[in-house]
């Protein structure tokens, strides 16, 4: 059977569905007696949205009849006043609804697992995942997004290889699973649409942080990938979302309830996000160190998070009796050399070079630094102490790298894919005055003295005795079965 999105496909009716559809697969309703501005006041108020009242906004945000001005106020209406478990699942299935829906051949049903990650710095964990689930027999249809503000983005990443294309058609994407195992692509327009409308005005009328918009933009996307399973990386911390584990933990066991109540097995794992993951910050040398945790080396606090989170998703699709033994599985994935080899035939089926998608799997650091996009200069940081390496703060480590052009401020903005920075020093490491800890790779001018005080700021030192960093993952938070 060809993969396929049908528009119109419809998830198995929930209860108290309204027959009869309009052209994006949403029940043709009409508004009245309630208005838009009924609505918008009566979630304003504090009052409970029916099932066909979030059904009728969603549908009149894709066809156009909603205002800007009334959506945006719709969506601080839900920030300030919230949604309980079943608003947020209805709105969850009007979004995903909204547009087409991908379909895969039954046989696969099992298989089909992803991950999502809340956004952090030097997050490259679905760079490897991917393709080491698709080396333990998964299919991983990723739908990934790009960086904005100052986390980084996994398709801005990969764009970063020569060649790579993130667009791709539905019979593409199902080549690409029958072929590697795993792809990672953008959003199309025609997936989820009313979603890219929400997140848009989200993004301009600060309701970004939202718990039941975040819910249902993210499981809305998941939905649509008709998956067995998936596991949702939380973060918090000072480059997060959430600055605390508490307001995380109330996101993730919405996520995971939401997820359960429209029949999709979802994990949240809580991650820190106080310093950057790994040792690289940036699109090209991101690239470079998911290659590295590949080979079966690489930065212990990446490998970690890797092998964590696919163990949960390989035992919550039922592929390993436990977590651990899951764990072990994607390890030996990374080790044996199975991931690196899906990996390029990812890259070789999305438009890369055959020749340079095997250099870039089989050379050495070096060699791979040779074939992708490079900064023009090098700048060192030295420390100014004597002491051991507390924390590598990460947010002004990013908004630096942002101004210098590794991120972007508005959609569609291009980007400088060589810039970025590798930490030299480990969190616990002995350190001493005058010893570089930081290599900015940039294009333009050198650093301005303010950008190397945000720099320096970022590096905190203590007197205490060296010592070994906690893991970056801090709990599970798993489907009520489980």
């Amino acid at each position: 059977m060809a993969a396929s999105m049908t528009r119109g496909t419809r998830a198995p009716p929930r209860s108290g569905d309204l027959s009869g559809e309009g052209t994006q697969g949403l029940p043709n309703l009409s508004l009245e007696p309630k208005q838009l501005p009924e609505l918008i006041r009566m979630k304003r108020d504090g009052g409970r949205l029916s099932e066909a009242d979030i059904r009728g906004f969603v549908a009149a945000v894709v066809n156009g009849s909603a205002q800007g001005t009334q959506i945006g106020a719709m969506l601080m209406a839900i920030r300030l006043r919230g949604m309980d478990l079943e608003e947020t699942s209805v709105l969850t299935q009007a979004l995903a609804q909204s547009g087409q829906q991908l379909e895969w051949p039954e046989a696969w049903h099992q298989q089909l697992v992803d991950k999502h990650s809340t956004g952090g710095v030097g997050d490259k964990v679905s760079l490897v995942l991917a393709p080491a689930l698709a080396a333990c027999g998964c299919k991983v249809p990723m739908i990934s997004g790009r960086g904005l503000g100052h986390t980084g983005g996994t398709l801005d990443k990969l764009e970063s290889i020569p060649g790579f294309n993130v667009i791709q058609s539905p019979e593409q994407m199902q080549v690409l699973l029958e072929q590697a195992g795993c792809c990672i692509v953008g959003q199309s327009e025609q997936l989820v649409p009313a979603d890219g409308i929400l997140y848009a005005a989200r993004d301009v009328t600060a309701t970004v942080d939202s718990l039941p918009l975040i819910t249902a933009s993210i499981l809305s996307k998941k939905v649509v990938e008709g998956l067995s399973a998936l596991v949702i990386d939380v973060k918090f911390g000072g480059a997060a979302v959430f600055p605390n584990q508490e307001q995380a933990r109330e996101l993730a066991r919405t996520l995971v309830g939401v997820g359960a109540d429209l029949g999709l097995r979802v994990a949240a794992a809580l991650t820190a996000m106080d310093k950057p993951l790994g040792r690289c910050v940036g699109n090209a040398l991101e690239v470079e160190e998911a290659l590295l945790c590949m080979d079966g080396a690489g930065p212990s606090d990446l490998r970690d998070l890797v092998t964590r989170l696919g163990g949960a998703l390989l035992w919550l699709s039922g592929h390993a009796a436990t977590q651990a033994q899951g764990a072990a599985r994607v390890a030996a994935a990374l080790d044996d050399g199975s991931a690196l080899g899906r990996f390029e035939l990812m890259l070789a089926a999305q438009g890369v070079d055959p020749s340079l998608a095997r250099a870039l799997c089989s050379g050495s650091p070096a060699q791979r630094r040779q074939l992708l996009p490079r900064a023009r200069e090098q700048e060192e940081l030295l420390a100014p102490a004597d002491g051991t390496v507390e924390l590598v703060r990460a947010l002004p480590l990013a908004q630096v790298l942002h101004e210098l052009g590794a991120g972007r401020s508005r959609a569609g903005e291009p980007l400088r894919l060589g810039v970025g920075a590798e930490l030299l020093v480990d969190v616990g490491q002995k350190l001493s005055r005058g010893t570089p800890w930081l290599r900015v790779h940039l294009d333009g001018p050198p650093l301005s003295g303010l950008q190397r005080r945000a720099l320096q700021h970022a590096l905190v030192l203590s007197d205490r005795a060296p010592f070994t960093a906690p893991s970056p993952f801090a709990e599970l938070v798993l489907p009520p079965q489980q």
